[in-house]
């Protein structure tokens, strides 16, 4: 979350695919965008990698890290036309089971994943980030992720940024995203990365996106940020986003809003909150239907919904110039989100998973006055958040204005404006817990990582409360 619109709000609270990323004419298919996994099912997961070869691509599936088992074998191919990324559906997997998987090209191997396929024991834990800016720092917090036991990654949004905001890193391309060729590369830069790279290799991940995979504070009738007398048609720019990012991504095609379901402890209902997105309406009709249906139905202890711009109403501190609320998130769509929020009845057990607001949150969500579910949000990972925007040392000003945010807010439990990371998600039956660990310094790609706060939510509450480090 970026741009004009964020950035005020936070400071008042085919062959051009080959050639996006020059290993066109390497003289053997080399795998040098890591391996990932995604989308898990209870019986099956999606595999993804990127290789330009002409050759069939043997991909395998075992029960061990030394491929002495291997349970699942195929072929895939690859072309220019899909950027020479590989997508391959894998089916018939035990549930709640950890596997590895690779691929290879002749004698050439990629890089091993370890992955593991839906279902649930008596918990679950994820990893959740959002906001990944490559031009404003390192992402170490991907590369603590990889390292923790996760039956999967939660992305929230902002995966890449279509601008280059920041100067720490430099971008490819160096200048604004536009054409499909402009997004297949900003994609391809960040598969570089080494924390990416990490991330993916040792967690399945669960994604959405919110606007900076396209354009800033996008919908699909526009971007304030896109001019069209300058830079074409937004239907063209938006086409070409959503081409590459379902190219890249280890996601399902089709449609970003799904349901995932992990036994009887939780189901997770990941929302597309701009691709459907008008004037009038943050969901449109028919993903308001699905996801109605599924906070209504579903008899899954835990209801999680990852929600990439904020669900509770937020009144934002009287600042000169500043709007009372930001109309990006939900609160720009108070009808959309009255719907959801009255369909929830009596069931008090759904939690939302939100990013894009660059800072943490937890929140117990409201109705009429009375909490009906609770929010969380993770912070970003590396975009400007309150201090680097005002240029000021973090935790001095941000305290004065996070006092008046929970003094206009009461439903606001928590709060915190400055600092950078990533969260864990713990589900048990008795309850969810919610932990933010922040990086040291967003500039050094060898940060140390360290928890800072921790949350929870009581099942069947729809309130939080700080738990003690």
């Amino acid at each position: 979350m970026t741009g004009v619109g964020r950035r005020t709000f936070l400071i008042g609270a085919a062959v051009a695919g080959a050639a996006s990323t020059g290993t066109a004419h390497a003289a053997a298919p080399v795998f040098e965008h890591g391996v990932a996994s995604g989308d898990p099912l209870p019986d099956g997961v999606l595999l993804w990698t990127r290789v330009i070869t002409s050759k069939p691509i043997r991909w395998e599936v075992a029960r061990d890290e030394d491929f002495h088992r291997i349970v699942k074998r195929g072929i895939a191919r690859t072309s220019a036309a899909r950027d020479h990324t590989v997508k391959v559906e894998v089916h018939g997997l035990r549930d709640n089971t950890r596997y590895w998987y690779r691929f290879r090209v002749g004698d050439v191997v990629s890089p091993v994943g370890r992955t593991k396929t839906g279902g649930c024991g008596s918990e679950l834990n994820f990893g959740v980030a959002s906001c990944a800016n490559w031009s404003a720092g390192h992402f170490a917090g991907y590369g603590y992720l990889a390292r923790q036991d996760l039956d999967a990654v939660i992305h929230l949004g902002d995966y890449i940024y279509e601008n280059n905001y920041g100067a720490v890193r430099e971008q490819d391309p160096p200048h604004e995203c536009l054409t499909l060729d402009d997004y297949r590369r900003r994609h391809a830069k960040y598969k570089t990365d080494q924390h990416v790279q990490s991330l993916h290799a040792a967690h399945a991940m669960i994604a959405t996106w919110d606007d900076h995979e396209s354009a800033d504070n996008s919908s699909s009738i526009g971007s304030p940020q896109h001019d069209p007398a300058t830079e074409g048609p937004w239907g063209a720019r938006l086409a070409a986003a959503t081409q590459a990012y379902y190219e890249w991504m280890p996601v399902r095609e089709g449609r970003l809003d799904r349901t995932f379901r992990f036994g009887e402890l939780a189901t997770l209902t990941m929302l597309d909150l701009r691709s459907y997105r008008t004037d009038a309406t943050i969901l449109g009709a028919a993903q308001r239907d699905r996801l109605i249906d599924t906070l209504t139905t579903d008899r899954a202890r835990w209801q999680f919904v990852g929600n990439s711009v904020m669900m509770s109403p937020l009144k934002v501190p009287p600042l000169p110039g500043l709007p009372q609320s930001n109309p990006d998130q939900w609160d720009g769509f108070p009808a959309d989100r009255e719907l959801v929020l009255r369909s929830l009845g009596d069931r008090k057990n759904t939690v939302f998973l939100t990013g894009d607001i660059h800072s943490s949150w937890a929140i117990d969500v409201p109705l009429g006055g009375q909490p009906v579910a609770t929010e969380y949000v993770v912070t970003s990972l590396t975009s400007d958040n309150f201090d680097d925007l005002l240029k000021v040392p973090p935790r001095t000003v941000a305290l004065q204005v996070e006092a008046q945010f929970q003094a206009l807010n009461p439903h606001v439990r928590f709060v915190e404006l400055d600092s950078h990371g990533v969260s864990t998600l713990r589900v048990t039956a008795d309850e969810v817990r919610f932990d933010w660990h922040y990086v040291a310094d967003k500039k050094n790609p060898d940060s140390a990582v360290a928890r800072a706060h921790s949350f929870r939510t009581r099942h069947n509450t729809a309130q939080t409360e700080r738990v003690p480090l």
